[in-house]
């Protein structure tokens, strides 16, 4: 199979490190005097975040005359919110669902009322789960049921380390329990598609290299921004296929406040999210294909960004505490219906 060297490069450069920089001199030196901010992040925000960095630095300079230095680093959001949790010291945490940036709070790092510190609780953009398929769509591929068909090689994180994961199973999950199934035809269902997973990723940017480097799956379900971010690196090569419907991604941003107090860096931090909500922040999350929340910014974007029925966890659980419970818990449902010995195997 054809594969794009830019693509190869492209993702084999992001895949080597975790990590990317922004607010240096040319050399690479600290200018005196740069506030230093880490922001830590989930796997398909890298690039996003590499221009809001560069547009916010610049714009911080002029406005207050202070240099600032950003650091990026990228993972599964789950593994992410873990490692802030050993200790990686991050200003502000942009990890994928709720519950991660959540343990934060539970583990004494984020304060209480972490979601009401900035508008819309703390969610500058959504997004969801569509699916990324070879050019001419040779299996067909229009919706959830067809990721569960004989024969269909999917491609997917990880539910239990990948925010993409998580989404995509309670997505697919969806499918079935909102359109009159039973949660026992959902079970069957899902264990059906997961049987056809030949690759389980920690996060989406490793899924995004299984699928198009490795040429493995007929179909990757993934991020929306994720698959146009692989359409413009490889033109001709892939298509966008929309379910009828997909889960609300709903990705907050927090200032991680026990490193912020310590390094004394807090007002930075908040100005930097606050940044988020600006109508140039908000083109810019746009352009990378997030969903922005400003009406204005998504009416003129409205036609990158077609309509589907977008369900939040509360219609599939209680709430992310007990969506987390009960299907990504240690032996819970995924647990109980992924067998990997079962599975596809990747041709």
């Amino acid at each position: 199979m054809f594969r794009s060297r830019a693509l190869i490069a492209f993702l084999l450069g992001l895949l080597s490190s975790g990590v990317l920089l922004s607010g240096c001199t040319a050399n690479g030196s600290l200018e005196e005097g740069t506030i230093e901010l880490l922001n830590v992040s989930y796997d398909p925000t890298r690039e996003l975040w590499k221009d809001i960095n560069a547009v916010f630095t610049q714009r911080y300079r002029e406005e207050t005359g202070v240099p600032l230095k950003i650091t990026q680093s990228h993972a599964a959001s789950g593994s992410q919110a873990r490692a802030i949790v050993d200790g990686l010291a991050a200003d502000v945490a942009t990890l994928s669902l709720w519950p991660d940036t959540d343990a934060l709070r539970k583990n004494g790092l984020v304060q209480e009322g972490w979601e009401e510190r900035l508008p819309n609780r703390s969610l500058p953009y959504t997004s969801t789960v569509v699916f990324l398929v070879r050019k001419g769509n040779p299996k067909g591929i229009q919706d959830w049921a067809d990721l569960a068909k004989e024969g269909t090689v999917v491609v997917t994180p990880s539910p239990k380390t990948s925010g993409n994961g998580r989404m995509t199973f309670l997505a697919a999950w969806g499918s079935v329990v909102l359109n009159g199934g039973s949660e026992t035809e959902a079970q069957e269902f899902v264990r059906r598609v997961y049987k056809n997973v030949a690759v389980l990723d920690t996060g989406a940017r490793g899924s995004t290299a299984t699928f198009a480097i490795k040429g493995i799956g007929d179909v990757l379900s993934t991020m929306e921004s994720e698959a146009y971010l692989t359409l413009q690196e490889t033109p001709g090569q892939f298509e966008i296929v929309y379910p009828s419907l997909s889960f609300l991604h709903e990705p907050p941003v927090a200032v991680v406040d026990s490193v912020v107090e310590r390094k004394g860096t807090r007002a930075h931090a908040e100005k930097y999210l606050q940044f988020l909500y600006t109508r140039e922040g908000q083109e810019i999350i746009a352009k990378h294909f997030f969903r922005p929340i400003d009406p204005e910014v998504a009416a003129a974007h409205r036609e990158q960004f077609p309509e589907l029925r977008l369900f939040p966890v509360t219609e599939v659980a209680a709430d992310w505490n007990d969506a987390q419970q009960k299907f990504f818990a240690d032996g819970g449902i995924f647990d109980q219906l992924y067998q990997p010995e079962a599975r596809t195997a990747a041709r």
